[in-house]
């Protein structure tokens, strides 16, 4: 199992709620640091950011970055499954250190980007939790998506309606899945394309509060 490297916006004291937030395909753990002010996280609120390992992606012609797994076609269908198996494995060792230290289930949060986003919703649908923010994301292999059990956590999934990368139908399309395996889901858009908005910050920071982070 790949040992994740992390970067950490500590909380003030003994961190209480944890959220793990996993970068898009290329970057890095430091993607989103800048917006953590805007996010008026409770002192006791940790972030974690991973960072995914350098691998070879195929539709960038081979090239070696960063990425939870391979991407193989642009319609974004097929799965690099070893690598998706392999990241939740080493997500997952996040997750359980963080319940060894103390911190509930419902006190962890996955969140993610594009191809971190996939795999937030992938690992939050996987574990129990206190939510999942999934942002300009999709499901992977929505066909395997478990269904929700009464813990379920509750999911916000955040798309640009004009997002070339991740498109909008295939983003809507994998929340109608999750809404029909029986989440308690929201879906917002915003008229962007593969990137986070001002409005839609204040959209994140408002829905982690309502969840105590």
């Amino acid at each position: 199992m790949t040992q994740l490297e992390q970067i950490i916006h500590p909380s003030q004291g003994c961190p209480e709620r944890t959220i793990i937030w996993l970068h898009g395909l290329g970057a890095d753990g430091n993607d989103f640091m800048p917006i953590v002010p805007m996010l008026n996280l409770q002192p006791s609120t940790e972030i974690i950011f991973p960072n995914a390992p350098v691998r070879p992606i195929t539709i960038n012609g081979g090239m070696g970055m960063r990425g939870w797994y391979d991407i193989t076609d642009f319609a974004l269908r097929g799965h690099d499954r070893e690598g998706i198996a392999d990241s939740a494995q080493a997500i997952q060792a996040i997750y359980n250190a963080k319940i060894a230290q103390g911190i509930s289930p419902e006190n962890i949060i996955f969140a993610g980007f594009s191809q971190g986003g996939a795999m937030a919703l992938h690992c939050g649908t996987r574990n129990p939790c206190g939510g999942i923010l999934a942002l300009s994301c999709y499901l992977l292999n929505p066909q395997e998506t478990p269904n929700a059990e009464n813990t379920a956590p509750p999911i916000m999934m955040m798309h640009g309606t004009q997002d070339p990368i991740v498109t909008y139908t295939l983003g809507e399309s994998s929340y109608t899945t999750l809404q029909e395996r029986g989440y308690n889901i929201t879906w917002k858009n915003y008229p962007i394309g593969h990137e986070v908005s001002l409005p839609e910050i204040q959209d994140i920071s408002e829905w982690l509060k309502l969840r105590g982070f």
